[in-house]
């Protein structure tokens, strides 16, 4: 019951000024987001990918209102991506972007303006053996996010995607994303939507993610299962091994501080294992999509206070 107010907080302008003023323990943000600044981001990858884990990277921010603080997005890419060249941490990374912070609802040129910034930041990540992952977004985004993708792969082919299988439109969109090379990133959705766009109940939910799932593991493409749910992988390796896929043409993505154990097996049984990783200040949307999907995470942030 408690999800669908934490997901509109998320929205709201009121609850953020609330929530950013009270001063969090560092332990409570520091559980899903890896850090405000880059330094301590560099930290957080390099001990993930001393464990043998991947990494995308989500320079935190969304629903950009001017130019000048999307293409300050923008930026913030290339100084992350020259830091990972100076530390060697380039080779099979990933960058998750948002288009909302890189320009998408600006009025006017919005679309454009994005698929420019998008552009410069695919180009810097191609020149460093990196790939880029568009995130996707509420349903009203979805035409134009996957328009921008169309252009971006006609000179980034390796450009992956976001997918939510919550949403009734998922398995069409699907059809036109299993060809060779394409890279699908599987997830349930982690917004507030409509009953007349998508499913609302759990059982719903999972069961559109596995006839999505198997449409992605029986197609031509990159497979990357979004998932945290036990049952899920399970159902993910045992489609993998029917359509006779070897770890590498498929891979596993969690997000940051949850089921780091989970994360850290499947690394070692051999299985590409993918960690989401935020950072920046512009945390609180992220943190409170986090907090809504389990209840668990929702008890850790209440204990923060209580034992203060």
């Amino acid at each position: 019951m408690l999800a669908p107010l934490l997901l509109a907080a998320a929205r709201s302008a009121r609850m953020r000024d609330l929530v950013t003023s009270v001063p969090l323990t560092r332990g409570v943000v520091d559980r899903f987001v890896a850090g405000e600044d880059l330094g301590a981001a560099i930290l957080a990858i390099q001990e993930l990918t001393g464990d043998g884990l991947k990494v995308t990277l989500d320079h935190l921010g969304e629903d950009t209102t001017d130019r000048a603080q999307a293409d300050a997005t923008r930026d913030a890419y290339l100084e992350l991506f020259r830091a990972l060249s100076a530390e060697g941490l380039t080779a099979g990374a990933d960058a998750s972007l948002k288009l909302s912070a890189l320009g998408q609802a600006l009025p006017g040129d919005g679309e454009r303006i994005a698929l420019d910034n998008a552009r410069a930041v695919a180009s810097a990540a191609q020149g460093l053996g990196m790939t880029i992952t568009l995130d996707m977004e509420d349903h009203t985004t979805v035409d134009s996010t996957l328009g921008i993708l169309r252009e971006l792969r006609a000179d980034f082919p390796a450009t992956g995607v976001a997918i939510q299988a919550m949403l009734h439109r998922t398995e069409g969109d699907l059809a036109d994303l299993t060809g060779a090379g394409s890279r699908v990133r599987l997830v349930k959705g982690a917004y507030a939507e409509p009953e007349s766009v998508a499913f609302q109940s759990k059982k719903d939910v999972d069961r559109a993610y596995v006839r999505a799932l198997r449409m992605l593991m029986e197609g031509e493409g990159h497979p990357m299962v979004g998932s945290h749910d036990p049952r899920i992988i399970e159902i993910a390796l045992d489609l993998a091994n029917r359509n006779g896929r070897k770890p590498g043409s498929y891979e596993f993505q969690m997000l940051y501080g949850i089921r780091s154990g989970e994360q850290r097996r499947l690394a070692e049984s051999g299985e590409d294992m993918r960690v989401y990783v935020p950072y920046g200040s512009d945390w609180y949307g992220y943190f409170m999509r986090r907090l809504a999907e389990r209840p668990a995470n929702l008890a850790f942030f209440l204990r923060s206070f209580v034992s203060r």
